[in-house]
C-alpha cells in the first residue's frame, strides 16, 4: 500500500492580467495566491505523509522574471526532501525547455522528465515505475504517449503526461492523445495536466486530470486542488480531490423579474452573495454579477449604470468585510413587455423601430455605427477606454448587447410623452 499526491498547472507567480486596474481589487491577495496554494499543497504531503508527488506540468508560468521564482521552488523542494518525499516533474507548455531561460538546480528528491524522449524512473521499494516527457517547447502538437514504453511488468505503472487529451474547450490542442490510446498503455494510472478543470476521463485505470491548483480568473470557478490517491494492498486506488485554493471565482447569477427597484434587485445580490459565501467555504471570493429578466426598475437601472454597478460593489463591502470583490457587473435587463413596443407606429417612433430592427438583423450596419462612435470614443477619458466597464463600440457583440439594453427603455420614454393627456 502507499499513497502520492497528483497535482498540475500550478503557474507560479502567475501575472495578474490587469487586475490591478480594477478599483478596490485585492490585488497583493491574488498576486500570492499562487504561492499560498503551492504551499498548501506541500503542507498537504507533508501531512498525509505521501510516498511521492506528482507535478503534471505548467509548474511555472513561463520565463522567470528572476531568480526568485526558482529560489521559492527550491525551499519547498527542500522541506519534501527533509520528510523523504520525493517529486516527480514534466514541464508543460508554460515551462518548456525552450520557455525557461534561467535555472537552478534542483534538490536531489526532485526528478525533471526529460524533454528530448520519454524516460522511466523506477521506485523500487514501492515497485512502481514513473513514466514521462516534458515539453521541449510550448507548442507541441504530436502525441507524446505514443513513445511511453509499454507497462513494466510486475510493477504499478504510471503515466505522467502533459496534454490536451481529445481536446478541451478554452485549452490549446497540446500533446493530442487518445483515451484508448492511454488506456491501452496498460498502465495502472495515468497523471494528467494541462486542463484547468478536474476530470477524470476513466475509471479503470484512472486516467484523471488533477485541474489547477488556484483559479486565476473568472473562466476558472470553483474549488480548486490536487487528487490524493491511496493504493490498497490489491492494486486499487482510492481518488480523493484536496482542495488548495486560497481565493474563489464566482458568477453571481440575478434574475430580476418582479423586482421593482434598484434596491430590490442590490437586495437579491445580498442574498446570493450569502449563499456563495456558504458554497465557497467563506473564501475570500471575485465574483461577476449577471443581472437578467424583464423589470419595472429597468429604466432606473439603465439610465445611471454606473450608479446601480457601484451600488453592487458597495453591498458586497459591507456584506464580505473586505473578503469578497465584484470584478464585473454585467446588466442585461428589460422593461416588462418590452416586445409590445415592436408594434406598427408611425412617425419618429416607427422610424426609430425600423433602425432597430435594421441594426439588430444588420452586423454590418452595427459596424457603420461603430466606426461613427469611435470618435466619441476617442474624446471619452481614459478610465473610460478599453474594457473594464467601459465602452467598446468596436466589439459587435458589446454593441448590440448595448442596443437590445437601450432600445425598450428608449422607446417606453417616447411613448410615453406621445400619450394623450
Amino acid at each position: 500500500m502507499f499513497k502520492f499526491l497528483h497535482a498540475a498547472d500550478v503557474h507560479l507567480d502567475s501575472p495578474l492580467h490587469k487586475l490591478d486596474l480594477y478599483e478596490g481589487a485585492p490585488v497583493e491577495e491574488f498576486r500570492r495566491a499562487t504561492r499560498r496554494a503551492f504551499e498548501n499543497l506541500i503542507q498537504l504531503a507533508i501531512s498525509e505523509k505521501v510516498d511521492f508527488l506528482l507535478i503534471a506540468g505548467d509548474l511555472y508560468d513561463g520565463d522567470w522574471k528572476d531568480y526568485n521564482t526558482g529560489l521559492y521552488l527550491v525551499s519547498h523542494m527542500s522541506r519534501l526532501r527533509d520528510c523523504g518525499i520525493p517529486a516527480f516533474i514534466v514541464a508543460g507548455n508554460h515551462d518548456a525547455a525552450s520557455s525557461i531561460t534561467k535555472s537552478l538546480r534542483l534538490p536531489d528528491n526532485v526528478t525533471l522528465f526529460p524533454p528530448d524522449r520519454p524516460a522511466t524512473v523506477k521506485v523500487e521499494k514501492l515497485n512502481l515505475a514513473i513514466h514521462g516527457q516534458s515539453f521541449s517547447t510550448p507548442a507541441v502538437r504530436k502525441d507524446l504517449s505514443l513513445g511511453y514504453p509499454p507497462a513494466g511488468k510486475g510493477l504499478y505503472n504510471i503515466g505522467l503526461l502533459h496534454t490536451c487529451a481529445t481536446g478541451r474547450e478554452g485549452h490549446e490542442p497540446y500533446a493530442p492523445c487518445s483515451l484508448d490510446g492511454l488506456v491501452n498503455k496498460g498502465y495502472d494510472y495515468w497523471a494528467l495536466g494541462h486542463v484547468h478543470q478536474h476530470e477524470i476521463l476513466c475509471k479503470n485505470p484512472p486516467v484523471v486530470f488533477a485541474g489547477n491548483t488556484q483559479g486565476r480568473n473568472i473562466r476558472e470557478l470553483g474549488p480548486k486542488g490536487c487528487v490524493l490517491v491511496t493504493i490498497d494492498d490489491s492494486g486499487w486506488p482510492k481518488l480523493e480531490c484536496k482542495p488548495l485554493d486560497v481565493v474563489r471565482w464566482a458568477i453571481a447569477e440575478l434574475d430580476a423579474t418582479d423586482a421593482k427597484s434598484g434596491f430590490d434587485i442590490v437586495d437579491r445580490f445580498s442574498r446570493r452573495l450569502e449563499a456563495l459565501t456558504a458554497e465557497n467555504e467563506g473564501l475570500p471570493m471575485a465574483v461577476r454579477v449577471h443581472i437578467h429578466g424583464e423589470t419595472d426598475a429597468a429604466d432606473t437601472l439603465l439610465s445611471d449604470i454606473e450608479r446601480w454597478k457601484n451600488e453592487i460593489r458597495s453591498a458586497s463591502l459591507d456584506f464580505g468585510k473586505g473578503r469578497v470583490w465584484v470584478e464585473k457587473t454585467k446588466i442585461n435587463i428589460s422593461l416588462p413587455g418590452a416586445g409590445r413596443l415592436s408594434e406598427p407606429c408611425e412617425g419618429a417612433v416607427g422610424e426609430l423601430l425600423k433602425l432597430f430592427g435594421e441594426l439588430d438583423a444588420d452586423p454590418d450596419a452595427r459596424m457603420e455605427l461603430a466606426d461613427e462612435l469611435s470618435d466619441l470614443e476617442k474624446k471619452l477619458p481614459p478610465e473610460l477606454r478599453g474594457d473594464i466597464d467601459g465602452v467598446r463600440f468596436a466589439d459587435a457583440q458589446w454593441l448590440g448587447e448595448l442596443l437590445t439594453q437601450v432600445r425598450p427603455m428608449l422607446l417606453k420614454r417616447l411613448l410615453r410623452k406621445r400619450a394623450p393627456e
